[in-house]
């Protein structure tokens, strides 16, 4: 994970667009970028999409109509969004913002090769939350 640098660009305006479903970041430069909420929640950084280490993942689905239904900043150096199926968790660093509003067509052709591996549809409903298939033994 890699810290802020003084080279990791802050959004000058943050701006929720529920309707068409997209995060809309603004930099001073003029740059501005529409990431879609379902991107962000499929790539949020908490620990119940990432999982604890390489490999444990666990894959996104059903997230195409999420929205995002509160937003805050957290320090001078994140974001917390709230999503519509409850998820609040992921704290995005700017850093992190930054590289997936520019690398979105790349992010989403690694979410979809995902999908296609684990023989997925993209909108499957997910499983319950935390309880894997099957019982603890």
């Amino acid at each position: 994970m890699s810290g802020l640098t003084p080279d990791t660009p802050v959004p000058t305006g943050v701006v929720v667009h529920a309707k068409s479903h997209v995060l809309e970041l603004q930099y001073a430069n003029g740059e501005s970028f529409r990431v879609p909420f379902e991107l962000l929640r499929v790539y949020s950084p908490s620990a119940e999409v990432r999982g604890h280490g390489p490999g444990q993942e666990t894959l996104q689905t059903g997230k195409r109509e999420v929205t995002i239904t509160a937003i805050e900043g957290v320090g001078n150096y994140a974001l917390q969004p709230t999503f519509s199926d409850g998820h609040s968790t992921g704290l995005y660093s700017w850093d992190l913002l930054y590289d997936i509003a520019t690398r979105q067509d790349e992010l989403w052709r690694e979410y979809l090769d995902k999908l296609a591996a684990a023989g997925v549809d993209r909108d499957a409903p997910m499983a319950a939350s935390g309880a894997p298939h099957g019982h603890c033994h």
